[in-house]
């Protein structure tokens, strides 16, 4: 087992992270840019070692400044957490040419998955469903034309180095072809310098089921059942759910198949999430996989009764996983806390957090690295904290979590607790009637 880990986040995960760290009797090394000297995981960790100014292309994301902090501090282990470096196939190489172990995928796995068109080809050689649509990368705009009269319309195109939204266009007829695939590939070139595009066949009325899995350095791979993460503002997520309101047991029985399938496809090290849309049919086809841990595990922790962190350390050091598919035993959501402003657009919100409290009881979990005096950094991603609430029945989770929204407090800052004090009395979510675009439709 690992002696000390460098956890090379920042923030809740980070925090997350050294928690379980020091369950394990392992040593934890923080890293901070100027802007987060005063973050809760720098003060948690063992040590602490700046690595730059604020802006994160000086700071998380210089590998060779993170790569001494490991040195320097002994650090056998890297922990990437998500975001920032935790999918970067250089990061992973880097850190096995210096003898330090990346807790995460191998650069080869990171390749094969964050390429989007060379990943679909992987799971369509596994036998994994994948959506119809172009084989690899199109050559043209005369290619896109005659792919989308094939596969019919609406389609949508994709940046094959795409994230995050970037890069996408739906397509729903001919005519409006040459100036969406202008647009995708400017704004792919600027978002990821890759210009490339490829297209599926537009899946109307979707779900976005991920299954979440594990798979050791031996050839052994489980499923930890599923996540709903259909509740989302442009492809960014707001709300989770385990288990999913429009799962089958039959569902979930192909669904978790099909992910061991793509997990040994590529003789995956670690856990990470294979990403489904599951149309009204429940049909499902493959999207993508994450070679990381989830801003979402949480969820999957409190139905299963798991340390997922654990298993992803204990799985880097060579253990072998236990093997079992675990299915969900309580309900569980989470509601991702916000330093943005629903009331404008969920604009970012940073600053200073004047007044802070906690909601608490059974059921109730709380990830935040923030407190009464914290200042939130414009430079980063705006969350605050992640509510989950976990119980019995999909019912009495959501009941749960109104009861919780109403206890959080955060003044100073603009949070999306309204937002969700107001989704948890929705009618239709209440139903678990909702698809990916539900937030088109909902008013707030």
């Amino acid at each position: 087992m690992f002696k000390k880990i460098l956890i090379a986040n920042r923030g809740e995960i980070a925090l997350r992270v050294i928690r379980t760290c020091k369950e394990m009797g392992i040593k934890t090394v923080a890293v901070y840019s100027t802007a987060d000297a005063d973050s809760l995981h720098v003060r948690f960790a063992d040590e602490a070692v700046c690595i730059g100014p604020a802006q994160s292309a000086q700071s998380y994301l210089q590998i060779p400044n993170i790569i001494a902090a490991a040195e320097i501090t002994n650090a056998d282990a890297i922990h990437p957490g998500y975001g920032f470096l935790s999918e970067n196939a250089k990061f992973s190489k880097v850190c096995e040419e210096h003898d330090i172990k990346f807790i995460g995928a191998t650069p080869e796995q990171i390749d094969g998955m964050g390429d989007k068109a060379t990943a679909k080809a992987t799971m369509i050689k596994a036998g994994v469903p994948c959506i119809p649509g172009s084989k690899g990368l199109l050559k043209d705009l005369d290619d896109a034309y005659k792919t989308a009269e094939k596969i019919k319309y609406p389609v949508i195109l994709k940046a094959t180095a795409g994230g995050g939204g970037k890069g996408m266009r739906i397509v729903w007829k001919k005519e409006e072809m040459e100036k969406n695939w202008d647009s995708a590939k400017q704004e792919a070139k600027a978002a990821f310098s890759n210009d490339g595009l490829y297209m599926e066949k537009f899946i109307e009325e979707p779900r976005h089921i991920e299954i979440q899995i594990a798979g050791d350095q031996h050839g052994n791979a489980c499923h930890m059942s599923e996540r709903d993460c259909s509740i989302q503002r442009r492809h960014q997520k707001l709300v989770e759910e385990t288990p999913s309101p429009f799962m089958t047991a039959k569902l979930r029985k192909k669904m978790g198949e099909a992910a061991i399938k793509a997990t040994k496809a590529v003789d995956y090290e670690g856990v990470g999430t294979v990403e489904f849309l599951v149309d009204k049919n429940r049909d499902f086809y493959f999207m993508e996989m994450n070679t990381r841990i989830q801003v979402e595990h949480t969820i999957t922790e409190e139905v299963i009764n798991f340390d997922l962190i654990k298993e992803q350390i204990k799985i880097a050091a060579g253990e072998k996983i236990s093997g079992n598919n675990y299915e969900p035993i309580m309900h569980s959501i989470q509601c991702r806390i916000n330093a943005e402003d629903p009331d404008n657009g969920f604009r970012p919100s940073p600053g200073k957090i004047t007044e802070y409290h906690e909601p608490g009881g059974h059921g109730i979990r709380i990830d935040t690295h923030v407190y009464a005096g914290y200042t939130i950094p414009p430079h980063y991603d705006s969350m605050v904290a992640k509510l989950i609430t976990v119980a019995q029945t999909r019912e009495e989770a959501i009941l749960k979590m109104r009861r919780a929204l109403d206890e959080y407090i955060v003044e100073g800052v603009k949070t999306t607790i309204p937002f969700h004090i107001k989704l948890m009395k929705d009618e239709n979510f209440n139903k678990g009637n909702f698809t990916t675009k539900f937030m088109d439709d909902f008013e707030y």
